[in-house]
């Protein structure tokens, strides 16, 4: 994954448009390296990948402290206003065989918003699309991250409480992803602490899957 001394992590946001794929990218890079704002149409129109700067104090090996670097590839919303499924799909798969053929992909986040309801067929959907571009075992590689937390928090919601009042496509889907799941709240992914939360229950997914990657190529 890196130096014994370091640790890089390979993701990848996947989801629908306006769900917040470039912002939550920006906020684990802690960054601004994509292109995010409330627009009619689909924002994002090709792949791009994001470095973090070296990260310490949220992970260790052996007791020593590891410098954690994180690579984030944004990707096209699907549906998208303007791209087909094909040519989402081809994107994504050519990019992340360009970035992350030789070390692999280690999880992919698919990113809902917490403020609206999944429904069936919206689901059935974004899944299909998920297994086509990963593949049998997108299960293993795949997490759940609800956006706009704040607003159900607002609403009166905690993280209990909103699962217990979601929707049985959403706890479907979490159970189908081994209940890899985060919330994000918006308003505070900018802050320090609230980053490294989240960064910590990547890991532990990483962890779960015992590290492996999946490596993709463009032909698959």
């Amino acid at each position: 994954m890196a130096g014994s001394n370091e640790m890089t992590i390979n993701l990848v946001v996947l989801g629908r448009t306006q769900t917040g794929k470039s912002a939550t990218g920006n906020s684990l890079l802690g960054s601004l390296d994509f292109e995010s704002h409330l627009s009619p149409s689909s924002v994002t129109t090709c792949c791009s990948l994001g470095h973090s700067c070296c990260i310490l104090g949220i992970t260790r090996r052996n007791g020593c402290e590891l410098a954690l670097r994180i690579r984030v590839l944004d990707t096209p919303s699907y549906p998208h206003s303007s791209l087909s499924k094909e040519q989402v799909k081809h994107a994504v798969r050519s990019a992340l065989a360009q970035h992350f053929r030789e070390e692999g992909l280690h999880l992919a986040l698919l990113v809902l918003r917490a403020d609206l309801p999944l429904c069936p067929d919206e689901n059935d959907q974004t899944v299909q699309f998920i297994q086509e571009l990963l593949g049998p075992t997108w299960k293993d590689f795949t997490a759940v991250l609800l956006t706009h937390a704040d607003k159900a928090e607002e609403a009166g919601f905690s993280e209990e409480a909103y699962l217990h009042k979601a929707s049985s496509t959403l706890l479907s889907l979490l159970s189908s992803v081994k209940n890899k799941y985060v919330f994000l709240d918006n308003q505070k992914s900018i802050i320090k602490e609230e980053r490294a939360t989240i960064l910590r229950k990547l890991l532990n997914f990483l962890r779960q899957n015992n590290y492996q990657v999946l490596l993709k190529h463009d032909k698959e």
